[in-house]
Formats: C-alpha cells, structure tokens, sequence
C-alpha cells in the first residue's frame, strides 16, 4: 500500500431534525445537482484507552461512495483537518501497514474496533462559475458504540467546500455564511459534535 493522499477537509456540520426540509438554494450564486445516493458503511478503530481520540484522531476502514477506502483524520487546525486516503485492499482484515505507519506519531499500540457508523447519505455538489464550490450532504445515520453496544440514531448536514471555492479566508467566509443563510433558515443548527464518531460514543 502506498504512501496515502493528503487533503484538507474544510466543513460545517448542522444538526436536523429527521422531517426538516432541505435549504432553498435560491439565494446562493450557485447552481444544485440531483442529489446522489450514496450507502456507507465505517469502521473505526482505536487503542485499548482510546489514545487516538484523545488526541483528536479518527482511523476508519469505509465502504461505498466515491472515497471509499482506509482514511485517517488529523487534529482540528483552524477551520479545517488534515485527512489522509488510501485505496480498499484485497486483505483487509488488519490495520495496513501503511495506515499504522502513519499513525506512529500518535500510537504504536494494538488497535481495535472502536464503532461502526452507517449512513444513508444524500450528496448534492454547489456548483458557481469556476466549478464546484461546495459539497452539500444528507445523513441520516445509524451508529454502533461497539465496545458499550450502545446504538444511536439521527439526521445532519454537512457542507464542505470543493475545489472551487474561493482560496482566500474572507472568501471561504462569505461562502461559508450565503450558505448558512439557507441553512439556518430551515431550523437548522450548528451541530452539538464536531464529529459523528464522537457523537456515536455518546460526546
């Protein structure tokens, strides 16, 4: 397994209610694709003490949409987190060597599986002259604490920016706050977790 691609994941999460009706897009200087239906299902694991998570680290193994595959995400740095990718392997029935190489810098222990997050998700690109600014999704999720066998369920949006937004800060806010007009005018609101594996353990 190679070396993994690095990108930076820069996104707003919201919570909803499940009957909530989706923005009206009218006011935002972009054009919406239909929605893609997308089926997900993650993997994540973690030491025995949970040292990744305490370290704001997330190591999943995902199936289904179009970044399937082992992914690692950093700590939160600023408005955004370093997320690193690689491709699904013929054998996955262990951490890849890879993948643990890369989380050396966090931990050398043994990893194990931590929870399993399934979503239902409803992707939906904001496309503006240069090309798409903005990836707009609805999750509805089922997730599975699988060390307390705890299962929780709920809806959330998440909007993050796509490769034409705007590549100064003032730009990426203006953006940030045209959607969040449509947004919050649904009853929608800033979501209570920053992730959906800390909302699957119960933060």
């Amino acid at each position: 397994m190679t070396e993994g691609a690095r990108s930076v994941e820069i996104e707003r999460k919201y919570d909803v209610d499940v009957s909530t009706p989706l923005p009206d897009w009218s006011g935002l200087d972009a054009t919406v694709a239909p929605g893609e239906l997308r089926e997900l299902d993650a993997r994540y694991f973690d030491t025995a003490d949970t040292a990744l998570a305490h370290a704001g680290v997330a190591v999943r193994r995902r199936t289904g949409g179009p970044d399937a595959g082992w992914h690692i995400k950093g700590p939160r740095e600023g408005d955004g987190r370093l997320e690193i990718a690689w491709p699904l392997g013929e054998d996955d029935s262990g951490i890849p060597d890879a993948v643990a190489e890369a989380l050396a810098r966090w931990t050398t222990d043994a990893l194990t599986p931590l929870a399993r997050i399934e979503n239902h998700r409803t992707a939906y690109l904001l496309t503006g002259p240069a090309g798409v600014v903005a990836e707009f999704v609805d999750d509805r999720v089922r997730a599975t604490d699988l060390r307390q066998g705890v299962e929780r369920e709920w809806r959330e949006w998440e909007v993050e920016l796509g490769p034409a937004a705007p590549a100064d800060e003032a730009g990426r806010d203006a953006l940030f706050a045209a959607i969040e007009t449509a947004v919050l005018a649904t009853g929608a609101h800033a979501a209570a977790s920053d992730s959906k594996l800390a909302r699957a353990l119960g933060f």
